[in-house]
This record gives structure tokens, C-alpha cells and sequence, in this order.
């Protein structure tokens, strides 16, 4: 990308993005053409590249991200005071731009990984502490509390202990939507590769048992797994002194395994973002796609999720869909959620949020198509619900909300062993156990949050580097990361706040 003023995404585009600030007056060019700015544009926002009358649609990525609620003159700032959402009649198409993956040059790849029991790959190895319920969420805490600082020094294979608590466990019917999301969410995590040693912990009187969850799940046999119960036990007390023993019994022998070679064919990439901007789109986004697709060209597996962020760029995902079938199961979602979202007093143009348009976002289908471009172009292979497993390789989509914790959450509980996450207003989210890679979609942003950031795409926008060179190094950074290269929210353990299933349905 050649360092301008103004970048046009595609010919047919009636709209530019300011790739830094633009004074009123400032004459720039665009494609061949000089466009003189008649408002103060901050850089990620619009900027008309020719009249466009009211009632007309206004695209930008060579599809439409609105109508213009009023007359817009060339060189005008186009956000929420003169560009609306727009109604598009969708005649979907099925597996008509399917693009075969092109397989990577040279040794297939590998990465230093933990092989379970059961075949699946991890690339950590952790002690989980999950809760059943929430009334034994401050008992899980008091245990991990107990293997903070440099307990765990003489056991250096073991990346720590971690309580995953929640909201819920009762209170809700188990058979129920709501209740089979959380339940699915559990197993997933107590089946995760990432986990060496798990300790279940309930109260004793819940809807969602101890035991319903753990026997269900499809633990690795070598998992080391104890169950309490705090009724059983006698109390908080004995609970977290009977917690600390179990843990401390599991040390030795995960500490005696080792990491080992394993293709990259076998990692689990999560795809998310959240605080995006209006870099996200031409930036990080299509550079986590160029890594999305190498990976899946090498045998593996990357999940798109966040099905209210894809609303308005839903036609792109059915053009690549294996099958009709597929296709018309993320449309079969999306029609869920409009009801979800209308019985909620809302709809799906309420996003995007106010930091997405102080970041030059405007309207949901925007927002959506710079989104789905962390798909890369590969074919969709699956279609999931929140938290099912993802069995099959290739790109897949994962139904979750947009919010941010939610989302990882049910993409890790679906198997995600590593996550990358891109970011232009500045995000800390953190993930546990699969480590979280967060990638800036502008330098401003990584430079302000240096700390929080571990890898910079605002250098495209730049023009140091090019989409295809950053996504290769993100390919790059994934198996540093997957082989126990720590992520910045590693450093900081963060990550045990962020699991948050989602919730859905009655709570009695």
C-alpha cells in the first residue's frame, strides 16, 4: 500500500479512507483524482470522493455500507450525520466463489505442542479449576490464589493454575437453550487440549452437576481430573484445603511432560476483533485472512465468529460455502438473531458501538465488511452453534454474540487453541487457556498501548509493509506462540476474568 492521504478500496467506490488527519481545505488526491476537504476528517474516517445525492447508496469496499440520509459533496467527512443504514435485498449465491487453498512451499511446518490422550493437540498445559456453579466461584478463586508467585518455580512444564468461574449453574432448566449453551460450554473446556490437570468444583445442590459435566465431556484419559464438592467437604475451608492438596498431587507428573513436534495442520485458530476502527478493514483484518488461509492450506483449522459483526457481508460468506447446506445454515442463524435482538427491544443495526464510529466506523454493514476479511478467502467448510466442538478443518464460523469475552470464550470451548485478536481502538482482552495474540490495526494505536499490543499491522496503512508480508509474519508469531511463546496478556495473567459463557434464556 503506497503512504497517501486517501486510499480507495475499490474503483467503484464513492467513499475514501484518511489514513491521517485532513484539515478543511486540504487538497489530496485519490486515485488520480484531487478531492478538496471541506470538513476536519480524523484519520480512519470517510471522505466522499464524488457527489452523491440523498436516498443513494454509498459504498465502500466495492459494496454498500449505507444510503446518504442527505446530500454529500464531494471532499465532505461521510459518518452518522449523512450516511444511514441502508435496506439490501440479498439474492444469495452457494459455493460460487469457492477458492482451493493454495498449498505452502517447502517442509510442512510444525510446532511445539502437548499430544492428549485422545489425539487432539495443545499448546499449553494448564491446571483449569472449572466451577459448575457459581456459588463455589469464590472457593475456586481462594484455591488458585494458592499457586500465584513462585509456587509453581520447581515445576517450569506447568503454565499455572487458573479458576474459570461464572454467573450461572442454576437457576435455569439444564434441557433448556440457555442451559445446554452453558453446559456445552463446560465440557468444552474441560475436554481442552490446553489442560493437563483439571479440578471440577461444585457446591452439591446445583442444576448442572459436577458429575452431568464432567461425565459427558470427553476428557482425555490423560487428563488428571478430581471433582469436590464444597457440601461434601464440610465447608469453604476444608474445600480449599482438600482443592490445594489435589492440585499440588498433579505437579510432578505434568511437569514430566514434555512438548513435542506437531504439524500446524492440527492448531485451532480463533479469529476475533473488537475495538475496531476504520483501519480494522484494511489493515489487521486482511492480514490475519492472508495467516487464516495459510494455515488452512496447511491442513488446519480457523473459526470466524461474532454472527452479529458478519450482518450485511453474510452474501460473501455463502459465495464460499463447501455446500448450499452450510450457507444456509449461517443464514438460518442470522435469522435467529434478528428475532433475539428484536425481542430485546433492538435490532442488528444498533451496532456499531460509540468507540467502533469514534473510529470512523458508521453503520453495522461496514463494520461487517471489514470484519469477515479475518476469513481470509478460503472456502467455508462448518457452520457451528455457540460452543460445539469444531471437528472439521478448513474455515468454519462459530455462532456467537459480538462481545468480545463471550465470543473467544465459546471459540475456545469449541477446541481454539490459539486466538488472534485485532484491534484499532485498543483492547486488553486476555484468554485462558488458549493464548491470545492481539494485533493493532494502526501504529498510533500500538505505539499508545505498546504493552498490550504484540503485533502491529498499522504498518500496511504505513506503507512499510505490505497485507501478504504481515500476515505471514502473524502465521509466524501463531506458532512462536503455540510452541510457549507468551502473549502480553500472558504477562500479565489475564485471562481468567474473560470466561463469560453466554447466557441465554430465563433464570427462575
Amino acid at each position: 500500500m503506497a503512504r497517501s492521504a486517501l486510499l480507495l478500496l475499490a474503483p467503484q467506490d464513492d467513499v475514501a479512507v484518511a489514513l491521517r488527519d485532513l484539515a478543511s481545505g486540504e487538497r489530496v488526491d485519490t486515485a488520480g483524482a484531487a478531492v478538496t476537504v471541506r470538513a476536519r476528517v480524523p484519520r480512519g474516517h470517510k471522505v466522499a470522493v464524488h457527489p452523491v445525492p440523498a436516498g443513494a447508496i454509498v459504498r465502500k469496499y466495492g459494496q454498500v455500507i449505507g444510503v446518504a440520509t442527505r446530500p454529500i459533496e464531494s471532499g465532505d467527512h461521510v459518518h452518522t450525520h449523512n450516511l444511514g443504514i441502508a435496506e439490501v435485498d440479498r439474492d444469495y449465491e452457494f459455493g460460487t466463489r469457492r477458492t482451493a487453498p493454495v498449498p505452502p512451499s517447502g517442509p510442512p511446518r510444525s510446532f511445539a505442542g502437548y499430544r492428549r490422550a485422545d489425539g487432539s493437540a495443545g499448546t499449553r498445559n494448564y491446571v483449569g479449576i472449572l466451577t459448575s456453579v457459581n456459588c463455589s466461584a469464590s472457593t475456586a478463586r481462594l484455591i488458585a490464589d494458592q499457586f500465584r508467585g513462585s509456587v509453581l518455580a520447581d515445576f517450569p512444564g506447568v503454565d499455572g493454575v487458573m479458576a474459570l468461574t461464572h454467573t450461572t449453574g442454576c437457576g435455569l432448566v439444564p434441557s433448556s437453550e440457555g442451559g445446554q449453551i452453558l453446559l456445552r460450554t463446560l465440557r468444552g473446556y474441560a475436554r481442552h487440549p490446553n489442560f493437563g490437570g483439571l479440578l471440577v468444583l461444585g457446591l452439591g445442590c446445583e442444576m448442572v452437576s459436577v458429575d452431568a459435566l464432567v461425565a459427558e465431556a470427553g476428557i482425555p484419559s490423560d487428563t488428571l481430573v478430581r471433582r469436590l464438592l464444597i457440601q461434601e467437604e464440610g465447608g469453604i475451608r476444608a474445600t480449599v484445603r482438600a482443592g490445594v492438596e489435589a492440585i499440588r498431587g498433579m505437579l510432578p507428573e505434568l511437569d514430566r511432560r514434555a512438548r513435542v513436534p506437531i504439524g500446524i495442520d492440527e492448531l485451532v485458530l480463533g479469529l476475533n476483533c473488537g475495538g475496531s476502527d476504520g483501519y480494522s478493514g484494511i489493515t489487521a483484518n486482511p492480514a490475519l485472512g492472508v495467516a487464516s488461509d495459510l494455515l488452512v492450506a496447511a491442513g488446519g483449522t480457523s473459526v470466524l465468529a461474532e454472527t452479529p459483526e458478519v450482518f450485511g457481508a453474510e452474501h460473501l460468506l455463502t459465495q464460499r460455502a463447501a455446500s448450499r447446506e452450510v450457507g444456509e445454515r449461517l443464514l438460518a442463524r442470522l435469522d435467529w438473531w434478528r428475532g433475539y435482538a428484536r425481542d430485546g427491544g433492538g435490532s442488528l443495526d444498533n451496532n456499531p458501538s460509540p468507540g467502533n464510529k469514534a473510529g470512523g466506523l458508521t453503520t453495522i454493514l461496514e463494520k461487517s465488511l471489514g470484519a469477515v476479511a479475518k476469513a481470509g478467502t478460503a472456502e467455508l467448510s462448518a457452520v457451528y452453534e455457540y460452543a460445539q466442538p469444531v471437528r472439521t478443518r478448513g474455515l468454519a464460523f462459530m455462532d456467537t454474540p459480538g462481545y468480545d469475552p463471550v465470543s473467544v470464550t465459546g471459540l475456545i470451548a469449541g477446541g481454539a487453541s490459539v486466538v488472534c485478536f485485532t484491534t484499532g481502538r485498543g483492547s486488553v482482552l486476555g484468554g485462558k487457556p488458549a493464548p491470545v495474540l492481539k494485533i493493532a490495526t494502526n501504529s498510533a494505536t500500538f505505539t499508545r498501548m505498546r504493552e498490550d499490543m504484540d503485533l502491529n499491522a498499522g504498518e500496511i496503512a504505513d506503507g512499510t509493509a505490505s497485507v501478504s508480508g504481515v500476515g505471514a509474519q502473524i502465521l509466524d508469531r501463531i506458532i512462536e506462540v503455540a510452541s510457549g511463546a507468551r502473549t502480553v496478556s500472558e504477562e500479565l495473567d489475564l485471562g481468567q476474568d474473560e470466561f463469560v459463557p453466554w447466557h441465554v434464556g430465563v433464570v427462575t
